[in-house]
This record gives C-alpha cells, structure tokens and sequence, in this order.
C-alpha cells in the first residue's frame, strides 16, 4: 500500500499535547498567518482531521503549522488547529513550538517573535523547557452578563479575549476538582448553548466558543484553579494560555492584579501557568505574559493510506 507521511513532533505543555508538523503540510502558498489558516480551512480541512483526530489523534489534540514569516524579524509564522477547527491564537501550542523547535536546532535561548492569525507574538526560550509569552492584546467586552441555561439555571459571567473568545463564569460558584469533569463538561457545554441561543458574541460577531470554570486552588502558591472547555468539547489539562489571558484582563479591569504582579493559575489536574501583564498604552486591555514549561514526547512519522477510508481522521 502506498503511503502519504507527515513528519511530526509531538510535546505536551503543562500536560496539554501539541503535535508540530515538520513535514508534509499543504502548501498554503504565501500571505499572513491569517491568509494561510482561510486557506487551509477553506483547501485543505481534511489535512487538519488526518492530523489530530482518530486514529492518529485524539479530542485533546491541538496541531501547529510552522511557516515562513512574512517579517525577516520573525522566526516563524505559526497556526494553530483542533479536533472540530481553527484557534486564532494558542499559548501552550506556541510554547510546545518554541520547545520544538529549540529540539530541533532552528531556535536558541533567548526572546523570538512569531506571527500567528491574530497578531504577532513575542515569547522567551528559558533553560529547562520553561517558555514565557508574550500574547496579544487581551481584554473584558462584557462584564457580569447573565445566561439561561436549559440544566443550570442562570449562570453570570464575563466576555473576555486572550486571543480566543472565553466566558468566564462568575457564578454559581463550581467545585473545581478533576474527579467532576463529567459534571464540569456537561455544565460548560449547557453554557455555551446558552451563549449561542442568546446571541452573546464576541467582537465582530465571534463566537464564544470557550468556557472557563474557576475554583479554589490545591497547589501551594496558586491563586485559582480551573477548568476550560474548548470548542471540541475537550477539557484543557493545562491551566490554558488564552484563557489566563482572559482572567488577566478581567482582574485588571476589576482592579484586583496590579500591573507586574504574578498570577499563579492551576490547571485542573494541577499543572501551573505564571501570568502577569502590562498596561496597553491607550487603556484598551492589557498584553498579559504567561510562562510555562513544555516536554518533547514522541518524533514520528505519520502514514495516511491512499485505500484507507478513514485515512483523513474522524471527524468529532
């Protein structure tokens, strides 16, 4: 049988898997980070598919493209995909891409900038797997909105951007432990329904397509933990770099981080993200840094069968 291979480099942030496509990746041609991914959603899905979902992957996959950047003081341009679409931005899948490709010989120590779909991004490869991000403007639209849920009743919350779109629930307050994340799920799915039937978008009509759950911390020294449903219906196992983006903003419109200060936010299965922010110079939002730590686990070569009628994944 022939084969078709993609040459891939898988890692996991913070627990949160990330598998980098080295090679064999569609030519998307030129453009901006923003160009390419509307060029693969639009040419070439079935490459996203055969790449994070079964049987090569799973629900909790998330893919990186690596490219050429537009800008000669770029190191690469880099976008991110899941087992249902696309994330315009992804913290922990550019920290396991700076691990990457730190592996790989292209990136030394030291401060890079990648361009992603929504932005240029700036991140610091420490010594021992630690990578900070320096992430995109990121900021509260809609604070303390109400919802009514068809199993929850009504649940508040608020509208924030950390590079993806997060409601950010306020209450009812949830136990946030990983022996509940079949109750957790079901409660962030009946959520996000309820954002959809009532109309609740982000800006420019985005959806809302993450929900964040937060409680109190296990982990000596964190402030929060918590849990994030992503658009596929799987949960983070990182305490997700978008989403404490998101807080950030929101706690520094609440006034309750000063800028500089250290958040520690624990993931739910006890991994640990350190954010702080500075202050964006016209007020709107702040650029949060998130640092975390990421491990390469498996160098592979994936085989797509020309007679293998599930050879393009299946679909979630």
């Amino acid at each position: 049988m022939e084969h078709t291979r993609i040459t891939i480099i898988d890692s996991h942030t913070e627990g949160e898997p990330t598998r980098v496509v080295v090679d064999g990746a569609p030519d998307l041609g030129g453009g901006s980070a923003a160009d390419r991914l509307e060029r693969l959603r639009r040419e070439h899905d079935n490459f996203r598919s055969c790449v994070v979902n079964e049987p090569r992957g799973h629900d909790a996959m998330v893919g990186t493209l690596v490219g050429e950047p537009l800008s000669s003081e770029s190191a690469a341009q880099l976008i991110f995909f899941n087992n249902v679409g696309y994330l315009g931005m992804c913290v922990h899948g550019t920290i396991g891409a700076t691990v990457t490709l730190a592996h790989l010989g292209r990136l030394q120590l030291g401060r890079h900038r990648f361009e992603t779909p929504v932005g240029d991004v700036a991140v610091e490869l420490h010594t021992g797997g630690a990578v900070s991000v320096e992430n995109v403007r990121s900021y509260r639209l809609i604070e303390n909105v109400s919802v009514a849920t068809s199993h929850h009743g009504t649940v508040k919350g608020d509208v924030a951007y950390g590079g993806n779109w997060f409601f950010l629930v306020n209450e009812p307050e949830q136990v946030v432990s990983s022996r509940r994340l079949t109750d957790l799920t079901a409660f962030a799915v009946d959520v996000r329904q309820a954002l959809r039937r009532s109309g609740i978008r982000g800006d420019e009509g985005a959806e809302v397509d993450h929900v964040e759950i937060f409680g109190l911390p296990e982990r000596d020294g964190a402030d929060s933990k918590n849990f994030v449903l992503c658009p596929g219906n799987a949960y983070d196992r990182s305490p997700c770099g978008t989403g404490t983006a998101a807080k950030i903003a929101c706690l520094a419109a609440d006034g309750k981080l000063a800028e500089g200060q250290t958040w520690h936010q624990e993931s739910i299965i006890g991994s640990q993200f350190e954010g702080s922010y500075r202050v964006v110079p016209d007020g709107n939002g702040v650029i949060p840094t998130l640092t975390g730590r990421a491990w390469i686990t498996a160098e592979a070569t994936l085989l797509v069968g020309r007679e293998d009628p599930l050879s393009m994944g299946i679909a979630s």
